[in-house]
């Protein structure tokens, strides 16, 4: 080994020694990161986390850090996304072993974009202690990126999320999600790196370290009370309705009519409100058939009153040069506009492979999984003279999706059913990952789901005013209209990836100063 390589006296602790510690560690640690987010919120644990992940996974050799980032990939996943279990097993008419099975493989796939992270850092950085603690940072960040882009993405339990309370959050309106969850591991990799210069007493570096770690820490919080929009004095009034609808009779027959019902009599009392909101799929017909429904609710709104509602669409598409169904949502009333989700959901929105997976398993033949994805560059939907950006569902997950669409809308909205996911903590994951969305674009989000958590987000990505859960209630309250952009809105994520890959490119063995192996 050359002088910068690694050996164990070197290292604050070493944990690869144990064959069955190692592995329990980093399965811990990305368990840890599950306990950062919604319901738990200890956001703290996140740079603990990436410590633990460095004391075992530093000594590694290369070709050892792929199943080293599998597990931690297993542990996050494993203890953060296995809510998936419940959509198949309850509602995919599959057997349990079937549903664990798929719920496994779901996991373990996912898994492996820590895997492949972990490696790519080890063929890059070596057996360089310097380089890997400077790299790890970059590789974690286009690690989250690429599996939130890759095969329509799973943009979710991004570390940065946690921070929509943690002291964090400032960044948001700035850099975004992943240029949060960027300094939050270079945390953890600092305080990696300062216990190994204290263990050989490099005082002036060590120093320099916890300075420069902690100066995005101290002024974060201070950037919340930077206006970056500008928020309008005059309030909108609103109203949400969630109908409580049980996941097992959403498409039964025999119910829709029931369905419509419901929605329309929680709506009593509320025909003047300025903007109303019904969740995603809240008329389960398709447009082309829901003509008498559309009209009446037309014909009870008050003058000056919008009521906006998931609703499937079906008709010819010119794009795709045939018939096919959107999952779409319109406005109605003194608003218009329809718009069609783009950002799909396999096998619950459409399946993969369908020539070869449909009639498998009930799973792959889930009610409603034949949509085709809407056109990009859509545009607002309308309320009266407030433009509105819609996000259906898993939309709202992606950062740089609903900052770029965001740009001429004034208010923020989304709809869900997240019905699919029972008593879980995927539903409370959700609500947290739109929180965030409004922090990063300085706008309300409206959000109105079947079974909850109905809520009002303001700009700061506070919830003003929200439902409980598995409640049929109406939501009732004020919002603003925004003005002007966010510096994310402008340029995305662009800037921490960038700011990644340069490390990529630039960061290599001739740049990083020789060590000698006792540290001197």
């Amino acid at each position: 080994m050359g002088n910068n390589s690694i050996t164990l006296k070197d290292l604050p602790f070493a944990l690869t020694g144990n064959r069955w510690l190692a592995p329990l560690v980093l399965l811990a640690s990305g368990a840890l990161q599950t306990l950062t987010f919604s319901p738990f919120e200890q956001w703290w644990f996140g740079p603990l986390s990436v410590f633990l992940i460095l004391l075992v996974a530093i000594p590694l050799a290369p070709e050892k850090l792929f199943r080293a980032g599998w597990l931690t990939g297993l542990g996050l996943f494993g203890s953060g996304a296995s809510w998936v279990y419940i959509s198949i097993s309850e509602y995919g008419n599959t057997s349990i072993p079937v549903a664990v099975l798929l719920t496994t493989l779901f996991v373990a796939g996912l898994a492996l974009f820590h895997g492949l992270a972990f490696w790519f850092w080890g063929k890059l950085a070596k057996e360089n202690r310097i380089r890997r603690l400077i790299l790890f940072p970059a590789i974690w960040l286009l690690g989250d990126w690429l599996r939130g882009w890759l095969l329509t993405g799973f943009p979710w339990l991004y570390l940065g999320t946690a921070h929509t309370d943690g002291p964090l959050g400032g960044l948001a309106p700035l850099v975004g999600v992943h240029g949060i969850t960027l300094w939050i591991v270079t945390t953890g990799a600092a305080a990696y790196g300062a216990l190994w210069l204290a263990r050989h007493r490099k005082w002036g570096a060590l120093a320099t370290t916890l300075i420069l770690a902690l100066i995005p820490w101290l002024l974060a919080p201070q950037l919340k009370k930077v206006a970056w929009t500008q928020i309008s004095d005059t309030p909108t009034s609103f109203a949400a309705m969630q109908g409580n609808i049980p996941q097992q009779i959403k498409w039964d027959p025999d119910f829709l009519r029931d369905q419509i019902v419901t929605y329309l009599t929680m709506t009593n009392g509320h025909w003047d409100t300025d903007l109303i909101l019904w969740p995603e799929t809240a008329i389960p017909i398709p447009q082309d058939k829901a003509g008498e429904i559309i009209d009446h609710i037309g014909g009870r709104l008050g003058d000056d009153s919008t009521l906006i509602t998931g609703i499937p669409w079906y008709g010819f598409s010119e794009r795709l040069e045939d018939f096919t169904f959107h999952n779409s949502i319109m406005a109605i009333g003194q608003g218009e506009g329809i718009y069609h989700k783009q950002k799909l959901v396999p096998f619950g929105e459409y399946v993969p492979l369908e020539g070869m997976l449909r009639g498998l398993i009930g799973f792959f033949d889930l009610p409603m999984s034949s949509f085709s994805r809407g056109p990009e560059y859509q545009s607002p939907l309308k309320a009266g003279d407030t433009q509105i950006m819609p996000f259906i569902c898993y939309e709202v997950a992606y950062p740089d999706f609903v900052a770029f669409n965001s740009r001429q809308s004034g208010l923020l909205l989304t709809i869900s059913n997240d019905g699919w996911f029972g008593a879980s903590i995927g539903p409370l994951q959700h609500l947290q990952i739109a929180r965030m969305r409004a922090m990063e674009t300085g706008r309300y989000m409206l959000r109105g789901t079947n079974n909850g958590v109905t809520a009002i987000i303001n700009h700061l990505g506070e919830i003003t005013q929200a439902t409980p859960q598995f409640e049929r209630v109406t939501l009732r309250g004020e919002v603003f209209v925004a003005e002007g952009s966010t510096p994310f809105m402008q340029t995305g994520s662009w800037p921490a990836l960038t700011f990644a890959l340069i490390l990529v490119v630039f960061v290599r063995e001739r740049v990083i100063p020789p060590v000698s192996a006792s540290g001197s």
